[in-house]
């Protein structure tokens, strides 16, 4: 993001143009970045997707404070608020999370990406991105934030399936078995590089157009969602659930929206201390307080009130 701020008169990612592959600070975060994925890529490699995207939630929180402390982006109390129910959100998700069915060799991989259920999953996913790319970005893309970021979950979803399926390959790999001669693996390989350059560029051109405060929460919900159903349709975690574990998986991340519409909804709306209530204002509470011990009427009224009255009488 600092990177997209300085290119200042040049073409913006927002209107399509790829200055900031010439900003170095760029390029820095973009090496950050990977670092953080290469650990996402172990995850990936020997835990279920369910049990390791709801994490993410994380990068929500320190998105937020990171974006207010280096690029002056406000964040409310509602925001705050919002940030923690991610984080409990996302603690009862992995509590609750499904074991997803065991895969441990290409060979049963390459069985699950046969299955109908996923190729009209992959099908669909490509066509809505397709739609969302070519008719829906010209249009919508530089006041809707959902625009970019759902062509980045929904591509997000099928890279971590090329993730998964190449987390096993590298196991098989140390293991001695001669999986480079597997080509399954080669192309894993090429649709994850395609993946994450479509995310990369849909992602820069949201952070461009819009607050990273905004569009990191919205990306993760949307990205969890997109991981949950395909991983629910590939490796099929949800057939042995518990109905404990399903109530639970479901509350979690009902949880994480909550706190996701918190920080998006009030983002611009200040909140002054003038907004409390009375009692908890600072510098007023003692004022309340005397005023709560203090009679309707003084004694030298109440006696001048009852003086009038007589005389009226």
């Amino acid at each position: 993001k600092k990177g997209l701020l300085r290119l200042c008169g040049r073409a913006r990612a927002g209107q399509g143009g790829h200055a900031y592959l010439r900003e170095w600070l760029w390029w820095a975060g973009l090496l950050c970045m990977g670092v953080g994925e290469a650990a996402n890529f172990a995850a990936y490699a020997f835990a279920p997707a369910t049990l390791v995207t709801p994490l993410g939630a994380l990068s929500v929180l320190v998105s937020a404070v990171l974006s207010s402390i280096f690029l002056n982006e406000q964040l409310n109390v509602h925001g705050k608020i919002g940030c923690i129910l991610s984080i409990l959100g996302s603690t009862v998700m992995v509590i609750h999370a499904p074991q997803e069915e065991e895969v441990s060799s290409l060979e049963s991989m390459a069985e699950k990406l046969k299955d109908p259920g996923f190729i009209v999953f992959a099908v669909c996913v490509l066509v809505s991105s397709l739609l969302l790319i070519f008719v829906a970005g010209p249009r919508y893309g530089q006041s809707n934030v959902l625009v970019y970021v759902l062509v980045c979950s929904a591509i997000g979803s099928l890279s971590v399936s090329c993730v998964k399926g190449l987390g096993i390959a590298l196991k098989e790999l140390f293991s001695g078995k001669p999986v480079l001669k597997e080509p399954l693996g080669w192309v894993l390989l090429v649709c994850l590089v395609i993946c994450i350059s479509i995310q990369i560029n849909y992602l820069n051109k949201a952070l461009d157009i819009f607050n990273t405060s905004v569009v990191t929460p919205i990306y993760y919900v949307l990205f969890t969602t997109a991981v949950m159903m395909c991983s629910a349709i590939l490796f099929k975690e949800w057939q042995h659930m518990v109905l404990d574990n399903i109530i639970g998986s479901i509350s979690g991340f009902l949880t994480i929206v909550s706190g996701i519409f918190l920080l998006h909804a009030f983002r611009d709306m200040p909140f002054t201390p003038n907004l409390l209530p009375l009692f908890l204002q600072p510098g007023r509470a003692d004022r309340h307080q005397s005023c709560q011990h203090q009679p309707l009427l003084p004694s030298e009224d109440k006696g001048s009130q009852s003086a009038e009255e007589e005389e009226e009488e």
